[in-house]
């Protein structure tokens, strides 16, 4: 008898499975959304303040997407200090910021358009 039951429960479970696998098959998933986060892009800046010493610029600017941020005023570390003497403040630049070590980074600065 106990086998019995247990047979009858594998097939109800056997049964589910199949119903369940077609509608399975048919769901879709984004996978240009997996544990991505999204690629770095240029933002728009101005140059408030250049701070060689310390390898640092404060830059005022728009939405950095990638990093779901806001416009605002914020202090970044320059990742090559040699960065710092391309721009002077007041200056419109475009640049690529990141998180890395749980400070922001710049990467790259260019010539705003």
């Amino acid at each position: 008898m106990k086998r019995h039951i247990q047979t009858v429960a594998l097939l109800l479970a056997a049964a589910a499975l199949s119903l369940s696998l077609p509608a399975m098959g048919q769901m879709t998933m984004d996978h240009s959304k997996m544990g991505m986060a999204a690629a770095p892009g240029m933002a728009d800046g101005e140059v408030r303040k250049i701070d060689k010493d310390n390898n640092r610029i404060t830059i005022r600017h728009g939405e950095i997407k990638h990093l779901d941020m806001p416009p605002m005023t914020m202090v970044f570390t320059a990742k090559d200090k040699a960065m710092l003497d391309k721009v002077k403040v007041g200056e419109k630049i475009q640049f690529i910021a990141i998180q890395e070590a749980g400070k922001m980074v710049v990467t790259d600065i260019q010539p705003g358009k």
